[in-house]
């Protein structure tokens, strides 16, 4: 369960697309995006604008079964919008998405990918894409990227959260995840309250905050640790030491919902 209120959710959400929007100005809306190689700046705003507005659109209906994901999907087929006019457009989909947040209330119940959560589950899902693909931008750019540390912190949380969810660990034919001894430690160097352990040694993955002697350990800044379970290009400034097999196919399990 996550820490923070919907309210600090949705000041975040705004503050993320604004330090995104910040990183287009003199870019060229047709730079390629290196992390996601089938896109340029333009289909990657694209696809974070659909995201908020696929998000508006489950809290505004109140939608009670799936809604397809077409937003956020379907990002190529459009004009050739200048980034100024694009980010504007960013921009109005997050208040958008924020102000209906703040009209359904935490108490609100919609369908989630991750059955019966609460509404903050939507708001922490559109705040860490926003994160996430700010990062993209910057590397497509070539600008600095900076994480918060609190953000960093509730990312990996979340993170941590998907990680034990059954299609992480349900076996289907392949290698199990599960078994005796087990476990693998995520340890952020730049934080001291930044240390996650996941104990894989159960019937279902469990974590928790804290340290302890595990299997496979991972080290990192925190920035870099978030990236790094994502799939983005931080493996050399990632430490890891003991079962590397282990830590891959946990990476490959947890990151189901990437896909």
């Amino acid at each position: 369960m996550t820490r923070w209120s919907l309210e600090r959710y949705r000041t975040e959400i705004i503050t993320q697309t604004d330090l995104l929007r910040t990183l287009l100005t003199a870019a060229d809306p047709a730079a390629r995006v290196p992390t996601c190689p089938e896109w340029n700046l333009r289909h990657l705003l694209r696809h974070i604008g659909g995201v908020h507005r696929w998000i508006d659109t489950v809290v505004r209906t109140r939608a009670t079964d799936e809604v397809p994901d077409t937003l956020v999907n379907e990002v190529f087929g459009y004009g050739d919008e200048d980034l100024a006019e694009l980010g504007a457009w960013l921009g109005l989909g997050a208040r958008r998405l924020t102000d209906v947040l703040a009209e359904a209330g935490p108490d609100a119940r919609v369908w989630t990918v991750v059955p019966d959560q609460p509404l903050v589950f939507w708001a922490r899902r559109a705040l860490h894409e926003t994160v996430v693909h700010r990062a993209d931008a910057a590397w497509a750019v070539g600008a600095r990227y900076d994480l918060d540390t609190e953000v960093a912190l509730d990312a990996l949380d979340e993170w941590m959260s998907f990680g034990s969810v059954p299609e992480t660990y349900e076996n289907e034919g392949g290698e199990p995840l599960l078994g005796p001894g087990r476990s693998i430690g995520f340890l952020a160097g730049d934080d001291p309250a930044g240390s996650w352990r996941v104990d894989l040694s159960g019937e279902v993955p469990r974590w928790d905050r804290g340290a302890g002697e595990t299997a496979v350990g991972v080290r990192g800044s925190l920035t870099d640790l978030v990236l790094f379970l994502y799939g983005r290009p931080v493996a050399d400034r990632i430490e890891v030491r003991g079962d590397a097999g282990l830590l891959e196919l946990w990476l490959r399990r947890s990151r189901f919902w990437l896909r």
